[in-house]
């Protein structure tokens, strides 16, 4: 069974700091739109651009960051990036008690966040590849996704509670403390890690910095389902500002039902992800990819249906829930068979590569959205975007890859 293999205890410690930093971010769920709207009275094209330039912005801080990455032991480089996210973090309830909160902070947070995320998961998914046995690695993937959902779903009701009991910056001052607890966690782990190193001293030549692209654009499994994750996650993400606006703006829901709606079908994320492993092993990795791929795409039209009052709350929860199922499946065999594709020199870089470009289709199509709500209505905005994820499964691959052998880092590479 899944749930009762032993991965080890150093995988322990990583899994147990992923969790406190998910759980963290449960309660701090859209905690920086939520205090936009509700403190500095921002309209839909300030929220949309809260979501759509910190993470973009944050996205080019980045890119420079992949081979200092990937040429570093991985667990300080995650220590260090769960510091930043902490201190960032923390001024947004310093500057609220000295009534010196601006919405230019909040972008700034959020660009250094979102840098900051880009990075840990980068060292975090080679230091995973280097703790935990090939075969494993659907395994722990699938536990990390279990522990997101599982975070969603229990911390947004809590953390609206808090922000009606509080304040609205209670919740991030709980984010930003995870982060410590995080960096706790991951110092927990023992064992030496040796340095990569770098066989060309210039790590920021163009070719270190390009060399995640690279690796994904020249392997048609991981170019094909990259395209279809920057849609898919451009397009689903794009809706959350709007709905923010839709939901509490314009149809009255009060904040604890706005988190309600997006947390209660996060438990979704439980199913599905502890399905992944027998799902794979029944149907195989094509057609979770094919079958899957295209079911978590299909849903989101049914927000545009959103109305006051329970209907609606039913609506969102049932929409959503079926979006995670799918999604929490789909996601930990992608990261397995990203993992699987990709030789132990370019994890780093591949990975950065890889949420640089999901951030970026984020961050446009947020901003799309936020325009075009801004010209017609969030509920047109949202119609675009239900629409626009109905052709993204003509991207998904449409034949098998095997998973090709580990080849040796050479001088063009490393």
């Amino acid at each position: 069974m899944m749930g009762r293999r032993a991965l080890g205890r150093q995988f322990g410690w990583l899994w147990a700091a992923y969790a406190v930093s998910a759980y963290g971010s449960g309660l701090g769920f859209g905690a920086l739109p939520l205090i936009a709207v509700l403190v500095l009275h921002a309209g839909p094209s300030e929220v949309s651009a809260l979501s759509a330039v910190g993470p973009a912005v944050g996205a080019l801080i980045a890119v420079p960051l992949a081979p200092w990455v990937e040429f570093r032991r991985k667990r300080p480089v995650m220590i260090a990036m769960d510091l930043s996210r902490f201190a960032a973090m923390a001024t947004i309830p310093v500057a609220y008690a000295f009534d010196r909160l601006c919405f230019v902070q909040l972008l700034m947070v959020s660009a250094v966040v979102a840098a900051a995320k880009i990075a840990f998961n980068a060292a975090s998914g080679a230091c995973l590849k280097a703790l935990v046995r090939p075969d494993d690695l659907l395994v722990a993937n699938a536990r990390f996704e279990s522990t997101n959902w599982s975070s969603i779903a229990v911390g947004p009701p809590l953390g609206g509670a808090a922000i009606g009991l509080f304040g609205p910056v209670t919740t991030v001052v709980a984010d930003a403390l995870s982060y410590l607890l995080s960096a706790l966690g991951i110092t927990a782990i023992r064992g030496r890690e040796e340095a990569p190193r770098a066989r060309d001293k210039s790590l920021f030549r163009a070719g270190a910095l390009l060399d995640g692209w690279r690796h994904i654009m020249s392997d048609p499994g991981l170019r094909a389902l990259h395209l279809n994750n920057m849609l898919v996650s451009g397009l689903i993400m794009a809706t959350e500002p709007l709905l923010a606006v839709l939901l509490l703006r314009q149809l009255g829901f009060p904040p604890w039902q706005y988190a309600l709606a997006f947390a209660a079908p996060c438990f979704g994320g439980l199913i599905g992800s502890r399905l992944a492993q027998r799902v794979v092993a029944r149907y195989g990795r094509h057609r979770v990819f094919r079958i899957v791929g295209t079911l978590r795409a299909v849903w989101l039209i049914g927000l545009v249906f959103v109305r006051p009052g329970l209907a609606g709350l039913v609506t969102v929860m049932t929409v959503e829930l079926a979006i995670i199922i799918n999604m929490s499946l789909y996601t930990p065999v992608l990261a397995t068979y990203r993992l699987e594709r990709t030789p132990k020199h370019l994890v780093a870089r591949t990975l950065t590569a890889w949420s640089i470009g999901q951030q970026a289709s984020i961050a446009l199509f947020t901003a799309l959205g936020g325009l075009l709500a801004d010209a017609t209505s969030p509920r047109t905005a949202l119609t675009a975007a239900g629409l626009l994820i109905l052709t993204t499964p003509l991207l998904l691959p449409r034949h098998d890859q095997v998973p090709q052998r580990e080849p040796e880092p050479s001088l063009g590479h490393a």
